[in-house]
């Protein structure tokens, strides 16, 4: 009997049936066809549900110290749930990175399409586009009219991506339905006017948010520290010193870039900046690629490699987790993500990059790092190992329990990894990943200091606008400093942490913590202590919250 077990067990099934977008994402099949109810009720169901099954969680008793952490990091997962729905947050949000909205048009990327039957699935998921995004609108007005509406500026901008997703030479419907091929006359004619009314409810939908609701909608995106504090519970599942977070994201930041600057010398000369060791690899033509397709095809050839060189050696990987793939996205939003695989393995785990319209270059150096966040040993080992461990690890912990403190700092670790593990020798690779673990640091000073206000340190490293506080154009300012990249880049990053508050820093404040529990273990286990082990042990906890995991690990 593994009372434990079996509640998250039955959780996974009501909530499939009750969320199948959800479903979709997890892998999990037989709910297709469907959309989920974003209506107050539906929102009210799912609430219901993660009520009753956390109440049956309180009282289970686990058979042993696996189950235990099974029902622990259920409960973590639960209570900071919950405080979110009670503070309306899931419920009324519209940001430039999520919403309601965007969990529609994404689920399509993850749809099957090798068959009549999936094209029929997506033929019925298209139909209710339409009826979902009239139920979305319902919800925030409900919401606005209990006084839960986002920022003004996030439903504008939020609606201008809407706009594009449907937009010629950005039509991700038409993109998807042109895929369609050998299939009857009926149900090609079907998807297209599945695909008509898609377009024509995100359109009406970008009107209304940006033409009504934004008339409604708050000046001010700080949301102060009672909100941020909840919320960075939510992405951490752990419960953080603010202030001292913030003071260390500035040394931390200082410490990175100086090391930079080395690297810097070393390519360029003495007294070379950051910019130009940039501009001098970037100067070079061996070191760019030219096309969506060969940057993509080198992207898979990188994880291929690095997934077979890894495996037996410094990870555990099983079979079916030998394989990945590497897609371009059907947007051009500039995100690059994961998606895990399906339960089964059938649809494998994929890491996509959305291309900004208009670019064509890539440049390696930059990206080597990524791979390794978002493929091997990032993501794609922790998702897909996850979601195979069948034998340690509940239905509910393999498909559906994700922490982005945990994730999203393995990811940033997994980076650091790589170059202890001397995958980093270029120094052009290592400048890649010390310039992105340098931005997620940023991101930890930006994200706290602009909702919390904070006053910028008198004597911080950069002479950046001492005892003035953080508004929303500093922190553009800031990152334009701080980060290399493409400047609609930097404006939509500064966007998504106006509008996502606290989840940017689960990154590099997930790495740190990641770090501090391996030298626990390696300070407890002395000449015993076996990175290999470490990694399975560690891995085999599957996605859970911070604290949880601590925990878990203290036994090791």
């Amino acid at each position: 009997m593994r009372e434990a077990d079996d509640i998250a067990e039955r959780y996974v099934e009501d909530l499939a049936a009750a969320d199948p977008i959800t479903a979709t994402f997890a892998g999990i099949p037989g709910h297709e066809h469907e959309l989920t109810d974003f209506t107050p009720d539906g929102y009210a169901h799912r609430e219901q549900l993660l009520r009753d099954a956390r109440a049956a969680m309180e009282r289970a008793t686990p058979s042993d110290p696996r189950e235990e952490v099974a029902r622990s990091s259920f409960l973590e997962r639960a209570d900071t749930t919950l405080a979110q729905m009670d503070a309306h947050r899931g419920q009324s949000l519209v940001s430039v990175i999520d919403s309601a909205a965007h969990a529609v048009r994404e689920v399509f990327d993850l749809m099957a399409t090798s068959t009549e039957e999936d094209w029929s699935a997506i033929s019925d998921r298209l139909a209710a586009v339409p009826a979902t995004l009239t139920d979305v609108r319902a919800t925030l007005e409900h919401e606005a009219a209990h006084g839960h509406v986002s920022p003004r500026r996030q439903l504008v901008e939020a609606a201008k991506l809407m706009r594009g997703w449907v937009a010629p030479g950005g039509d991700v419907f038409g993109q998807l339905i042109g895929q369609a091929e050998d299939v009857p006359a009926s149900l090609k004619a079907e998807l297209d006017r599945g695909a008509d009314g898609a377009r024509a409810a995100y359109v009406e939908l970008a009107a209304y948010l940006s033409d009504e609701l934004a008339l409604r909608g708050r000046d001010k995106e700080a949301v102060g520290r009672e909100q941020y504090a909840r919320d960075s519970r939510y992405f951490l599942g752990t419960e953080i010193d603010l202030d001292e977070t913030y003071a260390w994201g500035w040394e931390e930041l200082h410490r990175i870039e100086t090391e930079m600057l080395a690297i810097a010398a070393d390519l360029v000369g003495p007294g070379a900046s950051i910019r130009d060791a940039q501009a001098h690899l970037e100067s070079d033509p061996a070191r760019a690629i030219e096309g969506k397709e060969a940057f993509r095809a080198w992207m898979q050839d990188r994880a291929d490699q690095v997934l077979h060189e890894l495996a037996d050696t410094h990870f555990d990987i099983p079979e079916p987790v030998r394989r990945i793939e590497c897609r371009l996205a059907p947007t051009q939003d500039g995100g690059i993500y994961y998606t895990p695989p399906s339960e089964d393995f059938s649809r494998p785990g994929a890491m996509w990059w959305s291309v900004p319209e208009g670019i064509t270059t890539f440049y390696p150096w930059r990206e080597v790092t990524t791979v390794h966040h978002e493929g091997v040993p990032g993501h794609h080992l922790q998702c897909a190992q996850t979601l195979y461990r069948s034998d340690v690890l509940n239905r509910w912990q393999r498909s559906m329990c994700w922490v982005s403190g945990h994730g999203e700092g393995w990811a940033l670790y997994a980076e650091r990894l790589m170059d202890e593990l001397g995958y980093l020798e270029d120094p052009g690779d290592k400048l890649g990943m010390l310039d992105g673990n340098g931005f997620r640091a940023a991101r930890v000073i930006v994200d706290i200091g602009m909702h919390l206000e904070l006053e910028i340190p008198r004597d911080n490293p950069f002479g950046f606008h001492p005892g003035e506080r953080w508004t929303g154009e500093l922190g553009l300012e800031f990152m334009r400093q701080h980060a290399r990249m493409d400047d609609a880049m930097i404006v939509f990053e500064v966007n998504r942490y106006l509008g996502w508050p606290a989840q940017a820093p689960s990154y590099k404040v997930g790495e740190r913590i990641w770090l501090q529990a391996r030298e626990e273990v390696r300070q407890r286990q002395g000449a015993d202590f076996d990175l290999k082990a470490f990694h399975r042990a560690a891995l085999d906890l599957g996605s859970l919250g911070l604290d949880p995991m601590r925990e878990a690990l203290a036994r090791l």
